[in-house]
């Protein structure tokens, strides 16, 4: 069963007025803040927020890193589409999934049919930045932030263009991302 985070009264600005009624799924790249943008998103909201990744952490008993040296990606992919799927059911509420999920073509489908995405997309000097903050990303491990994510960026980006909105992610506070993300969520 996934862990909703109930929703916290915002720090800034008033409630949004705004109602979703389906699911806000944030996809893009690693280190683009979906996880910290997503809590402060649903906050404003007055939604629950769950993090799909801690989902998938929690069914499979192990690390994202575990699951994928004993596993490979592939399986991580399958267990991923299926745990996402589960999230989007019941209540809406905000969904922050793993930078790789919306390339599974399974995946983006069902986030495409059944809910509202958002991709979150940053300047690939300032994804580098933020993953080096912490040593816990598979498809990092030993290699150099920036030439993985400009790759990464290649193949994933026009998948990531498929997304419902585009909004932009930069070094500002991310209050500012979701005040941009609620005004396209209004219009």
């Amino acid at each position: 069963m996934a862990e909703l985070h109930p929703p916290k009264k915002p720090k800034y600005g008033l409630q949004a007025a705004l109602v979703i009624n389906r699911p806000v799924v944030l996809v893009g790249m690693m280190g683009v803040g979906k996880t910290s943008i997503g809590k402060r998103l649903a906050a404003r909201l007055g939604t629950a927020f769950v993090d799909a990744d801690d989902e998938i952490e929690k069914a499979a008993g192990l690390s994202i890193t575990e699951i994928f040296a004993k596993f490979g990606e592939e399986y991580f992919r399958d267990g991923e589409r299926r745990v996402i799927a589960r999230l989007i059911e019941g209540e809406p509420k905000v969904i922050a999934t793993g930078g790789g999920a919306f390339v599974n073509d399974d995946t983006r489908a069902l986030i495409l049919e059944r809910a509202t995405s958002i991709w979150l997309n940053a300047d690939v000097q300032v994804l580098a930045d933020r993953v080096s903050r912490r040593n816990h990303r598979p498809l990092l491990k030993g290699k150099d932030p920036v030439a993985v994510l400009t790759e990464l960026g290649k193949v994933r980006n026009p998948l990531y263009a498929a997304a419902n909105l585009h909004i932009r992610s930069d070094t500002s506070p991310h209050m500012r991302t979701v005040e941009n993300i609620l005004k396209a969520l209004a219009a």
